[in-house]
């Protein structure tokens, strides 16, 4: 077993940033919204136990980060504490959870900025609404 060194956490953090990315993006944005919906589609209406499995892993993006994961690992042979493939399988359980992590947190971020925009809109709509009544002439009548 060996030490973890400083640079293999950044190394850690510097692989998921990729990881949390690409399963955010496929899972989430807009460039994949037809995908995303033939995959809910056929995860919900599929037959077939494994054919309704293999289309979940495209519309949860924690299914989805350890497919990722795996692919990075395979192409930067990434490993920790073990040199063999116990090393691997640490690197990718890690790698899993440490960009799970940070999807988490651009999820909330993504939430604020949302929520704070709606308010602003909000607020100028009552703005604008409250402008619109004090630049109403006065309707009363004399009574």
């Amino acid at each position: 077993m060996n030490n973890v060194a400083g640079a293999d956490l950044v190394n850690l953090l510097i692989l998921s940033l990729p990881v949390a990315s690409i399963a955010w993006t496929i899972t989430h944005e807009e460039l994949f919204r037809e995908l995303h919906d033939y995959c809910v589609t056929r995860s919900e209406k599929a037959q077939r136990l494994p054919v309704r499995k293999f289309f979940y892993l495209f519309t949860c993006e924690y299914c989805f980060s350890h497919y990722v994961s795996a692919g990075v690992l395979v192409a930067t042979r990434f490993r920790l504490l073990f040199d063999d493939w116990r090393g691997y399988v640490v690197a990718w359980l890690a790698l899993v959870w440490v960009a799970n992590h940070l999807i988490g947190i651009y999820g909330r971020l993504r939430l604020g900025i949302r929520s704070e925009r709606l308010e602003i809109g909000l607020k100028e709509a009552v703005s604008e609404r409250v402008k619109k009544v004090d630049e109403r002439p006065n309707q009363r009548k004399a009574g």
